[in-house]
């Protein structure tokens, strides 16, 4: 095994456990510990940050920051890969498919023949659904954000409603939860003392603030963005008992629907908001299984409306 192949095989294995004692990752490697050092020490030139225990039984670890190492992938994740890539092209988050083009561009000139035509054999036989418009999120603006949830930092950002009325906020931010469609920060309010929920496609501008907090009671994230953009911005409230226990009922409909409180054993309420009435009776009247409208009474009335007239439908000749 010749120097460049034995410091592929050393990046590799280091890519693999978190912490490597010395002689065993040698063994591995095939050479002797003296040689395992003087490796070690060629990495570190060409840039890779390997840190090192001292001692008789001392190890080693890949360390963050510096170079990139080269990532070793078998056939599955290769293609896995590539063919995530070009989904990208369709992300939610600005600029992040000319970043996928760029990294696809690259995958793609060193595949072997065999994994690129089986990824032109998936590519060939999958038709994207068109989809409705979804709000662009700036990546830099999503990395500051998450950055903040991550060090549990405050933050400072102008947000605009949805009537385009812009507002400056210092919040503390807590988690982000992505629905699929947009993306949102659920996050403290400082000047409000109160959870909020923020689009973050309506964030600009935002900057850490160096002021760390911790929290002592936070929300669910995912249960509070539902709260938030599906029961809150509504008219119209329903509240529908399920005659399923809690975690049935969350796997039928999940927060981008409504929101599943528990009930006992057996029974679970499912909360749902509408602006109209007609969906809502639409929706209802595709639930599976038992049910009983708890409220409001208005929607039990529609309903019984409804299923009268499918009655009537059903019976004509």
């Amino acid at each position: 095994m010749d120097t460049a192949e034995r410091l592929l095989r050393l990046l590799s294995l280091l890519q693999v456990r978190p912490h490597w004692p010395g002689e065993e990752l040698a063994a591995r490697v095939g050479v002797t510990t003296r040689t395992l050092r003087r490796d070690v020490a060629r990495l570190r030139s060409l840039g890779y940050p390997v840190d090192a225990d001292p001692g008789v039984g001392g190890g080693y670890r890949l360390g963050a920051g510096g170079r990139l190492p080269p990532l070793l992938l078998d056939d599955d994740e290769a293609v896995a890969i590539v063919v995530g890539l070009r989904s990208t092209t369709a992300t939610t988050i600005s600029g992040v498919d000319e970043a996928a083009a760029a990294a696809l561009a690259k995958l793609e000139g060193v595949l072997p023949v065999r994994l690129r035509e089986r990824v032109k054999a998936l590519q060939a036989s999958t038709i994207r659904l068109p989809g409705p418009q979804v709000p662009i999120v700036d990546p830099d603006v999503l990395s500051v954000v998450a950055t903040g949830c991550r060090r549990g930092e405050g933050l400072r950002f102008t947000y605009s409603d949805h009537q385009g009325r812009a507002t400056q906020r210092s919040v503390e931010p807590y988690r982000i939860v992505h629905t699929g469609r947009r993306w949102y920060l659920v996050a403290r309010d400082r000047d409000r003392d109160a959870w909020r929920t923020f689009r973050i496609d309506r964030v600009a501008g935002p900057s850490l603030t160096g002021h760390h907090y911790t929290f002592d009671d936070p929300p669910d994230p995912v249960a509070h963005v539902a709260e938030g953009t599906g029961i809150a911005p509504y008219d119209i409230e329903a509240r529908i008992l399920l005659h399923s226990d809690y975690d049935t009922a969350v796997r039928c409909f999940p927060a981008s629907i409504g929101v599943v409180e528990r009930g006992d054993e057996e029974t679970s309420i499912l909360r749902v908001g509408s602006v109209e009435w007609a969906p809502l009776v639409d929706f209802v009247c595709r639930i599976p299984g038992d049910f009983e409208i708890l409220d409001p009474p208005e929607l039990r009335e529609r309903v019984a409306e409804r299923a009268a007239l499918l009655i009537r439908a059903s019976k004509k000749v």
